[in-house]
């Protein structure tokens, strides 16, 4: 499209936005109906550790949402010479689970509960059992259990329990809705009715903590809606929450909200069976849309579905590139105190390509990148921690390329249950992040680590906001009969630019020589840990 095409579109309200609450960062992205980015904006954010608890401020949760909306509609105003007065679609996506619990006159009851928390170990465990389905700590039935279970005054005035995409959306349109795969990480849901578990909820009726309650689990829940489906409008007191110039009109097509998750499989068009990408950012995580069900229940395997319900496997990890960002930074300040300060991009792009300069198993050298608690690797709490031998090989391409090794280590442990004991195929996994902004490095370094081929698409570094636009507009121009996947595939991927990267023999060899280094220092870790809570 053109600049009178973009205007015009703009204008007239065929365009789509889509808004990801991210752990660093909140962006918004204005999409055209040809899914061309025409303009975005962002905000910078940080959870914050109060009295233990990994959370986020309402206040910065609008302030953030206010603020890159108004520096989006700024670019579209400088670009195009046009006010954004009326949008076709709205999509709402936000880091998944966690726990937002309100009253009956929408009071938070408690701050919100952040996916990052390994504080509902009692519960999550005794769910999976009396369901013989997992339920992840992170997973918001795990945390309004462990609330039951640790006798909470604000339990008993509980009117809606929701996700942080869920709660915007709901200030937003009024509507109590999630999309399914963000449903499917609040309690487990059917993909034979594409609603909660009916069995489970029964189950969860009868627990004896729970019988105390006056209000019922289905009812307190937020509805479950599928990809394709009106989730509401924006309300006129929306648009005004979202726009407080006063601009925007309200209307838009509310899209169903959804986890930053199922927003990174649109963006990297992973929905159809057998597919399945990997999105690594503060966390990282692999989703693999699966033909068949799983032999047993895994502690480490999460199953939630696809925006569509589809069935799938997740492996989440709490930890990945934030390690990184930290090393990163402090590079930064030796550069500038010796007179030589670089731009980030450049820095980051120095330090990736001299860790190709290192040994294939990263010189004996192991980082743990824990800035918080790890449950793969059984971590209650974060240390991050770097770890040498007197006989290792210490040296600045070792150093990184630990870095890059550790960031994807725990997910390495939960990808070889899927890969190893479940022995599922995929004809294609997609990588996403801003870890893969610098080209082929990190890329190679997963296909490596997995034993895999890795796909990065040319949308690598900003997939999530996107792909929410994206599911915007599909529910706004749904046809019947024509799938999520069939969508994609026909009509947003058709033309997309993609490079493969296969592992490499040396390298996925040296990669399990140092993953065989790194879980052999676990168990001292968790020494550490403890010995640190009793000084």
């Amino acid at each position: 499209m053109n600049t009178d095409q973009i205007k015009s579109a703009i204008e007239n309200g065929n365009t789509s936005l889509g808004i990801e609450l991210g752990s660093t960062r909140i962006k918004a992205v204005l999409v055209a109906d040809n899914f061309q980015t025409v303009a975005s904006g962002d905000f910078v954010w940080e959870n914050e550790l109060d009295q233990g608890i990994w959370t986020y401020s309402l206040e910065k949760v609008w302030a953030g949402i206010q603020t890159s909306y108004a520096n989006l509609a700024t670019e579209a105003k400088d670009k195009y010479g046009v006010n954004i007065k009326k949008i076709g679609s709205i999509g709402i996506s936000a880091m998944m689970h966690g726990y937002m619990a309100f009253d009956k006159d929408g009071e938070i009851l408690v701050p919100f509960r952040t996916w990052r928390n390994n504080i509902t170990g009692q519960a999550a465990g005794e769910l999976t059992e009396l369901f013989n389905f997992n339920i992840p700590e992170r997973w918001s039935i795990a945390h309004l259990y462990q609330a039951v279970l640790n006798k909470e005054d604000h339990v008993k005035n509980i009117d809606f329990l929701t996700t942080l995409d869920g709660y915007v959306h709901y200030k937003l349109s009024g509507e109590k809705t999630v999309g399914i795969g963000d449903a499917s990480g609040i309690f487990p849901v059917d993909e034979n009715t594409a609603d909660y578990d009916a069995d489970m909820i029964e189950k969860f009726r009868a627990l004896q903590n729970v019988k105390q309650y006056t209000w019922d689990i289905k009812e307190i829940l937020p509805t479950v809606k599928v990809a394709g489906e009106n989730a509401g409008a924006l309300t006129d007191a929306g648009a005004a929450l979202l726009d407080p110039s006063g601009q925007l009109q309200g209307g838009a097509l509310m899209a169903p909200s959804e986890g930053d998750a199922g927003t990174g499989m649109v963006a990297t068009n992973a929905v159809r069976k057998r597919t399945g990408n990997i999105s690594a950012g503060t966390s990282a995580f692999s989703m693999v849309v699966l033909d068949e069900p799983l032999k047993k229940v895994h502690r480490d395997i999460d199953m939630v579905t696809t925006p569509d319900g589809a069935p799938v496997a997740m492996v989440h990890t709490n930890n990945s590139s934030s390690d990184i960002n930290a090393w990163t930074s402090l590079f930064a300040e030796f550069a500038k105190v010796i007179g030589a300060p670089q731009k980030p991009n450049d820095l980051y792009e120095a330090l990736f390509d001299n860790s190709l300069k290192g040994d294939q198993d990263g010189g004996g050298l192991v980082n743990f990148a824990y800035l918080s608690g790890e449950n793969i690797t059984k971590m209650p709490e974060g240390r991050p921690l770097f770890v040498r031998k007197p006989d290792s090989n210490f040296n600045l391409a070792n150093f990184f390329k630990v870095q890059l090794y550790s960031a994807f280590a725990p997910l390495k442990i939960g990808m070889d249950i899927l890969l190893r004991e479940e022995h599922i195929k995929t004809d294609v996994l997609i990588a996403q992040g801003g870890l893969f902004k610098t080209p082929v490095v990190a890329q190679q370094v997963l296909a490596d680590a997995l034993n895999t081929p890795i796909t990065v698409m040319s949308n690598a570094g900003e997939g999530g906001p996107w792909g929410m636009a994206v599911l915007a507009l599909y529910a706004q121009s749904h046809k019947d009969g024509q799938s999520l996947a069939d969508y994609l595939d026909d009509e947003v991927f058709s033309s997309q630019e993609s490079a493969t990267l296969e592992p490499e023999p040396v390298s996925v060899r040296g990669y399990e020589k140092f993953i065989d280094n790194y879980k052999a220092a676990l168990p001292v870790e968790g020494q550490a840990v403890e010995s640190m809570k009793m000084n």
